[in-house]
């Protein structure tokens, strides 16, 4: 059945939300803060609006996909034009961004108290595979069967994994491990070079074998570090971002996690070189500096 779908953040991740949705017959109410997002969203088949308020009075689900847990909490809480000053009762608030657990259950409280409804489900899949994401759902589950419906548009999965912010902890503790993998395929393919060996042997020879070690990021970052090719499908800006969360949210638990802040000290040192809009393969650059490869 056709819907009201409101979509507050039509980037990367939110266009190509915003396209499925409109395929499939519903009727997206859109807002960003940028323009030319904004444009885009209207040659999808968008209507686009002035505010967040604005998408909760046309809209009883209201999907996010925004950068930074303070951009949600703006979005949702915002006193005079934010979702809750306008959402109606019934409604359910879905934020697919990679945010913190922790923000995730302050706003999903004051979402209670006005009887909305209130999921976080992070997106575990690139952009191009839309419609095959799988969406790791925190929240109640009635609320999640109300959703269900229109998520489906856009995700091959959606699993309730638990109360408020556990999509959070998943989705951050997978990039957690992506970040773990990035390093140390850049790192591998780095000391191949300092070595003398053609890293192209070396990638050939694992990507084939059948190890327990070869991953589809093995599989991706392989190529483009082989073949010089940095332009982004993840950031390297976005890794950061993704990982000071997650190494945040451990350390509110009480868990310090060394390996992934030896990752995350790549990360910046990349950032620093300038290479923070670059594919996440880029740290190889900063592998193969450091040991002189």
């Amino acid at each position: 059945m056709a819907k009201e779908v409101g979509l507050i953040g039509v980037g990367i991740m939110g266009s190509q939300m915003a396209r499925k949705l409109v395929e499939a017959g519903h009727s997206v109410i859109a807002r960003d803060i940028d323009p030319a997002a904004e444009k885009r969203a209207e040659e999808i088949g968008c209507t686009v609006v002035k505010s967040p308020a604005e998408v909760a009075q046309r809209a009883g689900i209201i999907l996010l996909s925004l950068p930074l847990p303070e951009d949600v909490e703006e979005v949702v809480c915002r006193e005079n034009d934010g979702v809750l000053s306008a959402a109606k009762v019934g409604a359910t608030i879905v934020d697919l961004s990679t945010v913190d657990a922790f923000s995730t259950q302050r706003n999903a409280g004051l979402a209670k108290k006005k009887g909305v409804g209130y999921l976080d489900c992070p997106v575990l899949g690139r952009p191009q595979a839309v419609g095959k994401w799988t969406l790791p759902t925190g929240g109640d589950e009635a609320d999640i069967e109300k959703v269900r419906e229109v998520l489906g548009c856009v995700a091959g999965k959606v699993l309730p994994v638990g109360p408020s912010g556990h999509g959070n902890i998943i989705k951050l503790l997978n990039n957690m491990m992506f970040g773990s993998i990035n390093s140390i395929t850049s790192e591998i393919f780095a000391v191949c070079g300092k070595l003398g060996m053609d890293p192209k042997v070396l990638f050939d020879t694992i990507a084939d074998s059948g190890a327990a070690t070869v991953s589809n990021l093995f599989r991706e970052l392989g190529p483009k570090i082989l073949n010089e090719d940095f332009s982004p499908l993840f950031t390297i800006d976005n890794l950061h971002k993704d990982m000071r969360l997650g190494v945040e949210m451990s350390k509110k638990a009480g868990a310090d996690f060394m390996v992934s802040e030896a990752n995350q000290k790549l990360n910046t040192l990349a950032r620093e070189d300038g290479l923070g809009a670059e594919d996440t393969a880029a740290v190889y650059k900063v592998c193969a500096r450091l040991i002189g490869a």
